[in-house]
């Protein structure tokens, strides 16, 4: 049976930072795929720090169409909701997830990740994270109350085995940036209308408002997901990674069409505090399909060789 990659699951990591690269021009995409997924075997860490690879949906089915779930696509197109909001697309052709204890470790990895794919990509985009009081993010709310349990995620998160990419998984990635004078000016009563939660315990309201974040994301009426948001930022400028794996991209696709309004015509009321900055659909092949890839590559330099 084939296994996940580790970093997936891998919970109560304090540091993360997130590289997406664009091929160069001329590399072959296979040569590409194969420099990404010997940066390191997947099944083990490296110093202390989880690497998961991803891959855009159409680079890793011209790779391995076998083991591409049918009609997994990327984010081509921004998502305009009826009032003109917009959910950008920024789709690259390769994700790096590392998390650590410590950044100092995860920044070296990060060089050297860089460095050894120096050849074959180039980075577009590089957001770090950080936990926020434990499980908040940077409104002040628990962040993922409805997340499934480890032993749920592999249900909700993975591709059921016996289908094409078994044991993969579907991310969604978006950078948030909140707008803190805006949200702060709020009341707690008035957040938690936005929300559709209590901010001290997470208690859903009932009924919950139809415009809240919670309505617009009902995990019971869309399916479930297993998010792994994180905080990111500084003082005047932050907001939320949204880190969100499933077995459907459907799943994922309908619930950003809700947030804007394109189902139910009800834009999320979180959407008035909080604008998205990237937007991106990758593929997280099997731990066992991208080590094979990886034994293939036989130039590229093993990460942690410092």
């Amino acid at each position: 049976m084939a296994s996940p990659q580790p970093g997936i699951l891998a919970l109560g990591t304090a540091s993360h930072a997130y590289l997406e690269l664009d091929l160069t021009s001329s590399v072959d995409p296979a040569s590409a795929v194969a420099r990404v997924a010997s940066l390191r075997e997947p099944r083990t860490t490296i110093g202390g720090v989880n690497l998961v690879a991803g891959f855009r949906p159409e680079l890793w089915a011209t790779v391995a169409p076998d083991a591409s779930p049918p009609g997994l696509h990327g984010f081509k197109d921004p998502i305009v909701g009826p009032t003109g909001y917009t959910l950008p697309a920024t789709q690259h052709d390769v994700v790096i997830w590392l998390t650590g204890a410590s950044y100092d470790v995860v920044f070296d990895l990060t060089r050297d990740v860089v460095a050894a794919l120096e050849d074959v990509a180039d980075l577009g985009h590089e957001v770090v994270g950080w936990p926020y009081h434990h499980d908040r993010d940077l409104t002040g709310f628990i962040d993922g109350t409805e997340n499934p349990t480890l032993v749920e995620a592999t249900e909700v998160a993975l591709i059921p085995p016996g289908s094409p990419g078994e044991a993969g998984s579907i991310l969604l990635l978006q950078q948030w940036e909140h707008d803190v004078a805006a949200w702060e000016g709020l009341e707690v009563a008035s957040q938690e209308a936005v929300i559709g939660r209590q901010k001290a315990d997470s208690t859903e309201l009932d009924p919950k408002p139809k415009a809240s974040h919670v309505a617009r994301t009902d995990q019971e009426v869309f399916g479930r997901i297993f998010r792994r948001n994180i905080a990111y930022g500084s003082l005047t400028s932050h907001g939320t990674i949204f880190v969100g794996f499933s077995a459907s991209q459907g799943i994922l696709a309908r619930m950003l069409d809700s947030m804007v309004g394109r189902i139910g015509g009800t834009p999320d009321d979180l959407t008035r505090f909080t604008r998205p900055l990237s937007g991106g659909y990758y593929f997280i092949p099997a731990a066992d399909r991208l080590a094979a890839i990886g034994a293939d590559d036989r130039t590229g330099a093993r990460t942690g060789d410092r």
